[in-house]
This record gives structure tokens, sequence and C-alpha cells, in this order.
């Protein structure tokens, strides 16, 4: 699989994503100062509440920010056989009977895209899957947790 067209897909929806949070805060901004929120009373709390929510969407703005810039800079790496999980691997593993790919990037875990009609979920070293396979090689067979519940896996390929 070409990794570089993977990791302009992860940035591309990361992208859309900050687009959406910069105008979702730019439109809580403007509700916590406009007039009609001005507080009637002291327990009108409706400016105070618009506030909070844009605080927090402009949080979750910058933290897309920083990972598109880390994207951006990501070097494309090609793992070669029998080198360990780490920070721009793409893992194929099998559980459950099922195959599933996850790519190992340094921000931006749970972000979902799709490539070659195939779905990636990205992981980072910092989630509990991503912390259990880093260091780990294909062909091994690791405990998981999927659902709540320890299974066996199986890396079928590290790429």
């Amino acid at each position: 699989m070409n990794k570089r067209a993977i990791i302009q897909k992860i940035t591309a929806q990361l992208v859309a994503e900050l687009e959406v949070y910069f105008r979702a805060a730019q439109f809580s901004r403007a509700e916590a100062t406009h007039e009609s929120n001005k507080a009637e009373n002291k327990y009108d709390t409706r400016g105070l509440e618009a506030s909070y929510l844009a605080r927090g969407q402009s949080k979750q703005a910058a933290e897309l920010e920083a990972a598109i810039a880390e994207y951006q800079k990501l070097a494309v790496k090609k793992f070669a056989p029998g080198e360990a999980i780490a920070v721009g691997a793409l893992v194929e593993l099998q559980h459950s009977g099922e195959s599933s790919l996850y790519f190992v990037g340094p921000r931006a875990g749970g972000t979902e895209i799709v490539h070659d009609r195939k779905e990636i979920l990205v992981i980072t070293p910092q989630s509990p899957l991503g912390e259990a396979l880093l260091g780990k090689k294909s062909g091994d067979t690791p405990q998981l947790t999927f659902g709540g519940t320890k299974q066996a896996a199986k890396i079928l390929s590290v790429t």
C-alpha cells in the first residue's frame, strides 16, 4: 500500500475536521458575546456556557492543527521484514477471524480513513492497542484487548 497516500488521506480528514471545529468555535464565540445572551439574573448562565463551549472547541482545533503539522512532517518509512512496530507502521492484525488495518500515527488516534476500499484506523503509541503493539513484529501473536476482553491476535504484516 502507498503509505504516502494514506498519510495524505489522514491529513485531509484532519483538515476537514479542523474546518468544522473552527466554524463551530466562531459560532460559539459569537453566541457567547451576543447581547441576547447577556445575563438577566444571577442564575442565567447562557453566555457563560457558550464561552465554555467556544473555549473547548478552540482547544480541539488547536489539537487538530498540531496533529496536521505532525502528519505533514511525518516521514514515510518502509518497514523491513522482522522490523518492530513503531510510529509510521501500517499493521495488519487478525483477530476473531477477521483482519484489520491500523496505522500507528503520532496523533489523532481514532481517525478512520478508507484507502483501496479498506478501512484503516489510526492508533497512537499512547492508546492501549498502540502500546501493546509497539515493539512487536510480523508473525507475533500478542494478547490484545478488544471490546473489553483479551483475545489472541496475530500480526499478519508490518509495512
